[in-house]
């Protein structure tokens, strides 16, 4: 099996714990990054059950994700070569299926962080998130046909239509908290990157609003270069326990490392024989 529970390669805030993958029962883990920056685990699992968990505290900034409305849209002839992949279809994001209509709905918006924003509040306000409408196989085009889906959905539709209208586009995920939102308990959660002005941007079109504590996991082009578990064998999902909290102000190094001990996140696997 392979996964991608672990945190991005490029987070630089300070770790309190270790948020490297466990295995109980105790299993031999090779971590490797792969072609995203990503830092994927790779294990051959036992028959029977399996446990899988990470837990860890991250000091990170208080600020919600930075915007700038004045970050300008680059001519493709202008992009740096590493974006210019974030420009083509992929697994799940049909960008070329959806080009027309990307462009008869938002040709009209200011190039720009504007016209990006324009796609992620019509996404926002046009599809209906729960999460029954989830599933594996589903693609940009789909949720646009059926108007649903959950936050991976949205971030494959978001991607789709920035990539149609020649903006570089990538798909993202890893922990969302609920501080400082009127939202449910945290989880782990999908969302965009986008390059404009001459750095990627953050965009939730799930949520739709700056938010406190984001962290990355992983990013690749869409959810099929980057899904939390690969599995080349049967197996069922029993469980996931998923938390990201604010910890209490003042705790010292030692007490987190205790509360770290209580609270860890789990996902639980049965393997067939």
């Amino acid at each position: 099996m392979l996964f991608a529970l672990d945190l991005h390669g490029s987070v630089s805030h300070k770790v309190i714990g270790s948020s490297e993958l466990h295995i109980d029962p105790d299993t031999p883990i090779e971590n490797y990054i792969d072609g995203y920056g990503n830092t994927r685990a790779r294990a051959l699992l036992p028959p029977g059950q399996s446990t899988i968990w990470s837990d860890c505290i991250l000091e990170m900034p208080a600020d919600p994700d930075p915007f700038d409305w004045n970050a300008r849209q680059h001519e493709v002839m202008d992009l740096p070569t590493g974006t210019l992949g974030y420009l083509l279809a992929s697994r799940y994001c049909e960008s070329d299926e959806l080009s027309a209509f990307a462009w008869q709905m938002f040709s009209s918006e200011p190039a720009g962080w504007a016209r990006v924003q324009a796609i992620s509040n019509w996404v926002h306000n046009h599809i209906h998130f729960d999460y029954r409408f989830g599933r594996p196989t589903k693609t940009a085009a789909d949720v646009m046909r059926e108007g649903t889906g959950v936050c991976r959905d949205f971030a494959h539709l978001f991607v789709t239509l920035c990539r149609a209208m020649n903006i570089p586009a990538r798909y993202a995920s890893g922990y969302l908290s609920d501080i400082g939102a009127v939202a449910g308990p945290g989880d782990f959660c999908a969302w965009a990157e986008v390059f404009l002005g001459g750095r990627w941007h953050v965009f939730d079109a799930r949520h739709n609003t700056p938010r406190i504590g984001r962290i990355l996991m992983v990013r690749g082009r869409d959810a099929a270069d980057v899904a939390m578990i690969t599995s080349f064998g049967d197996y069922r999902l029993n469980e996931v326990t998923v938390w990201t909290d604010e910890v209490e102000h003042g705790l010292s190094e030692d007490d987190m490392l205790v509360a770290l001990q209580t609270r860890p996140n789990v996902v639980s696997l049965v393997l067939a024989p």
